[in-house]
């Protein structure tokens, strides 16, 4: 039987379970801090003969609370955390829309009328640091001081696997704005990615030999590494159309190799910042899907070159280390 994960878009959506073994948090990226902290959720649930809940929000607390800060950058869109969340064995995901009305809630009111009455909490693994409730005025001692009350038990995530969490958070973000996509991709613990639309660009690599899918990134808050040239690889297909039900992970039918460029293409414009992506042999017409790119390897920084010449002879360098780069070629 193929594993499934329920997706609730709303809590109210969602039926008080018998055993929920609950855990919260925005899991941006899904990286190896936060894999600690699900393997701890699942092993909880094992032993105590419950169903793991992860309640999470959307949009990001941060760009309701703070609309003025523009600062914020995302590891995952929505669509790729759902997708990590379901191949990391979760079985229940909320997804609560995160408003002004929600994080107004006292303390006590979200333990009893969230965690209790909604989810049917039997234990809750969190982290010392973990705030909720207006101002977030709740903390772990809150969670503490109402367990007995409402009958449920807490589980504290170790120090060291929270700090692990912002460790890794700031060390991907880090990594992924200088191009070092080795760094990034050891502290996420699988490959960076980009999912966007291939949309029409002016056909210019088409003429130069190297025809690229123009990608339109879902998420206007995603980080996006700095500019060059990578190795990746990619996959058309379906969005993701989240809804109330089971949610089944997604595994494309085949893996393309190419190498992508983010950049303002000095050489041609200048202007304005692209994402474009050469695929390796392969003439398809893919306007209009949807594509999600590895990124596996940095390749170059972006660069002027003085003609046209100058820059397709450095993409025959470019191609031939990324092939290279990706296995196919000694």
């Amino acid at each position: 039987m193929q594993y499934q994960m329920k997706i609730y878009k709303n809590l109210e959506d969602f039926s008080p379970l018998n055993n929920a073994v609950v855990t919260i948090g925005t899991f941006d990226g899904v990286h190896v801090g936060h894999q600690k902290i699900l393997s701890t959720l699942k092993e909880c649930a094992k032993e105590n003969g419950g169903e793991t809940v992860l309640l999470t929000f959307f949009p990001h607390p941060r760009l309701i609370l703070h609309p003025e800060d523009d600062s914020l950058r995302l590891i995952s869109d929505i669509e790729e955390k759902v997708q990590l969340l379901a191949e990391a064995g979760i079985d229940h995901l909320i997804i609560t829309p995160f408003t002004r009305d929600f994080s107004n809630q006292s303390p006590e009111e979200y333990i009893r009328e969230v965690l209790v009455d909604r989810i049917g909490t039997k234990k809750i693994v969190i982290g010392y640091d973990h705030h909720f409730g207006k101002d977030r005025s709740g903390s772990l001692n809150d969670l503490l001081d109402h367990a007995e009350i409402y009958g449920y038990t807490v589980e504290e995530i170790p120090e060291q696997d929270i700090n692990d969490v912002a460790v890794s958070s700031t060390k991907i973000r880090e990594a992924l704005i200088k191009g070092d996509i080795d760094a990034a991709n050891r502290y996420l613990g699988y490959p960076f990615q980009l999912t966007g639309q291939v949309i029409r660009g002016n056909q210019l690599g088409r003429n130069i030999g190297y025809p690229t899918a123009n990608l339109q990134v879902h998420e206007n808050h995603k980080l996006i590494p700095a500019y060059g040239i990578y190795a990746v690889e990619a996959a058309i297909i379906e969005p993701i159309a989240i809804k109330t039900g089971p949610y089944v992970p997604t595994v494309p039918e085949r893996v393309l190799k190419g190498m992508g460029y983010i950049g303002t293409r000095p050489a041609i414009d200048g202007v304005s910042r692209s994402i474009e992506i050469h695929l390796f042999d392969f003439k398809e017409d893919i306007y209009g899907k949807t594509l999600r790119v590895k990124f596996l390897h940095f390749v170059r920084h972006d660069q002027w070159f003085e003609t046209m010449q100058e820059l397709i002879d450095q993409m025959a360098v470019d191609e031939k280390k990324a092939r290279k780069l990706l296995k196919m070629e000694e």
